[in-house]
């Protein structure tokens, strides 16, 4: 086996892995999975009322929200904007069935994959996800999909990892990014897994909203970039959350 071929199956490996580990802990966390990732997040409330208010401005009648989880999301916009035909992708089946428990149909949680999506091109006015992109071994494809997938406009609200941290170590990430080193260099911090683990947010990669500005970039007239959270005023060295609206 060649070298090339031998690291494909081992990536293949790794991502297939990294799912399974990341399903395993939302089986487990489901019934507090509210409770975890409800309260607090303001980032994700301020984005949500952002792009609602887009949808109204569009004329947006139906909504794709990938990742959904617990359907949090297609909860509100069936409170705020009940005109809106809400469907939400969710490949974790116990937290589906929270969902359920909530008042979801199952055609309005589905299963699903965020990297291959079941839907024809178009069939969304607007795509959307919450954090839930930095859960994805590999997030462009799933922002590929949402372009595809989307009509009107994709909504991405995720962190930005070069924006994360003191003064310092924002500029130590963005200087290995600037020369394209910051794979490698993570590569190495997560000892060759690409992703970390922790106890509130499960597995997580070092992800950033500007990695998939350039692909929004290419396939919609205006991309416009909101700070959800205290910074300064450039969002890539200063924000460590930020939502992005490609308006196609």
């Amino acid at each position: 086996m060649s070298r090339f071929a031998w690291a494909q199956n081992h990536e293949t490996k790794m991502s297939t892995d990294s799912i399974e580990l990341q399903r395993a802990y939302y089986a487990a966390t489901a019934g507090k999975y509210d409770d975890m990732h409800g309260s607090g997040n303001d980032e994700h409330e301020i984005a949500f009322d952002f792009m609602l208010a887009f949808a109204g401005h569009a004329g947006v009648a139906s909504i794709l929200d990938i990742g959904s989880g617990t359907g949090r999301a297609l909860l509100k916009i069936r409170e705020k904007m009940p005109r809106i035909r809400a469907v939400g992708v969710e490949p974790s089946r116990e937290l589906r069935e929270v969902g359920y428990s909530k008042g979801l149909s199952p055609s309005e949680l589905v299963d699903g994959d965020a990297m291959k999506l079941d839907f024809e091109d178009g069939a969304f006015d607007l795509v959307c996800e919450f954090a839930a992109l930095h859960h994805m071994p590999y997030p462009s494809e799933a922002v590929s999909e949402m372009l595809r997938v989307a009509k009107v406009a994709v909504f991405i609200s995720d962190s930005n990892n070069f924006g994360q941290g003191g003064r310092s170590a924002r500029f130590f990430k963005q200087l290995l990014n600037d020369i394209g080193v910051w794979p490698i260099a993570n590569y190495f911090k997560t000892r060759g897994k690409g992703y970390t683990i922790s106890e509130g947010d499960g597995l997580a990669y070092s992800y950033s909203v500007f990695n998939d500005l350039n692909i929004l970039a290419k396939n919609c007239k205006a991309v416009h970039m909101l700070n959800t959270m205290n910074s300064g005023p450039n969002l890539y060295r200063s924000a460590p959350h930020v939502a992005l609206l490609g308006v196609k």
